[in-house]
C-alpha cells in the first residue's frame, strides 16, 4: 500500500469515527432532553420594603 493511500485511509477512518461519535452524542442528547415547563409562580403576600440596615 502506498504512503498516499495509507494517509487517505487514516483520514477516512478518523472522519468515520468522528461522525459516529457525533451521531451518538446527538442521539443521546435528543433522547434525554426533557422540555421544562415553566413553573407557576405563586403570588405571596407583599412585604413592606426594608432597608438593608433595618434590624
Amino acid at each position: 500500500m502506498s504512503l498516499t493511500m495509507t494517509i487517505v485511509m487514516l483520514i477516512a477512518g478518523w472522519l468515520a469515527v468522528a461522525a459516529a461519535m457525533l451521531w451518538g452524542v446527538l442521539r443521546i442528547s435528543r433522547r434525554h432532553h426533557h422540555p421544562v415547563q415553566p413553573a407557576a409562580v405563586e403570588k405571596t403576600e407583599k412585604h413592606s420594603p426594608r432597608h438593608a440596615t433595618a434590624h
